[in-house]
């Protein structure tokens, strides 16, 4: 669910040089750094020093974490805090939705933690924040990264109709690994909410990091199950470990070979595949927006 940071497996391995981004630019990364600074803005670019961070900025995209900071659940690759989470901020999507004015956001993104604690899930707060968001900013689109709400599918269906432009569930990795990699979530689970949403005549989209172990015969597996279910936009990065507490990085995938993946995916009929060792599930985010067939 979460983008993750860019932190070197361990201090001693050294990245490779395609895994090396230019340090942030332009006239409107920094009017969008000077808000973030000055009014102390959470955006999870920022949080999960994100490679993209410069590139998105510029272009007016920016994706915003809510219902805290503490998750539910104890995913190996992922560095946010796993816990007893606070009470939910009911205010919170007012001041998100306020943020996302001062920041003049062009397309936001939202994501979350998973609140299994919770028995909407934190739908409630997903639907509010982004009826706050249009009300705000009704010229900004908005894309959804949303949790599985553990196949409780009523929850899924209160964000579903609220319309976001373009709603995404991470596959995360592939069926052989997702017992070790994904704890608590289930493939089969991910693939029934990316069906459901399809159905619901909205823009699908899913993520997959590569580097924890999988194999070329696994990576066309999960697109294909990802494809037969109705993903239109589809995200392959390289997965880098948080700390060396987390899943360690078994391979640095090659620029080649995410763009092999790229043309088969494409092959395959997705609309979109950004593809690349340092895409993020909302690299490009604002170009994702086409028109349904």
């Amino acid at each position: 669910m979460i983008e993750l940071p860019v932190i070197p497996a361990t201090p001693a391995q050294r990245k490779p040089d395609w895994l090396r981004v230019k340090l942030p630019v332009g006239k409107e990364y920094r009017h969008v750094r000077s808000l973030v600074d000055e009014h102390k803005l959470h955006t999870i670019c920022e949080s999960g020093n994100c490679p993209n961070m410069g590139e998105c900025w510029g272009a007016g995209t920016a994706t915003f974490m809510i219902l805290g900071n503490i998750c539910t659940r104890s995913c190996s690759f992922c560095a946010v805090a796993t816990g007893r989470p606070l009470a939910v901020d009911l205010d919170e999507p007012n001041r998100v939705a306020n943020s996302v004015k001062l920041m003049q956001v062009k397309h936001c993104v939202i994501t979350s933690v998973d609140r299994d604690d919770l028995k909407d899930g934190g739908s409630t707060i997903w639907a509010e924040t982004i009826n706050a968001i249009r009300r705000e900013s009704p010229e900004t689109t908005l894309e959804t990264l949303l949790p599985d709400f553990k196949g409780q599918w009523d929850n899924l269906d209160r964000v579903i109709a609220v319309r976001p432009e373009v709603v995404s569930h991470n596959l995360e990795t592939v069926r052989r690994l997702t017992r070790e990699v994904r704890i608590q979530a289930k493939y089969d689970r991910s693939l029934e909410c990316l069906r459901r949403i399809s159905e619901a005549g909205l823009r699908t989209k899913s993520g997959i990091m590569l580097g924890l172990g999988e194999t070329e015969e696994d990576v066309i597996e999960a697109m294909q199950d990802l494809y037969n279910v109705g993903v239109h936009i589809l995200t392959l990065g390289q997965y880098l470990q948080p700390t060396k507490a987390h899943h360690p990085v078994i391979e640095f995938v090659t620029p080649a070979q995410f763009e092999k993946y790229q043309k088969i995916g494409l092959e395959m009929g997705f609309k979109y595949v950004e593809s690349g060792p340092l895409v993020r599930s909302s690299y490009h985010a604002e170009k994702h927006l086409f028109d349904m067939q």
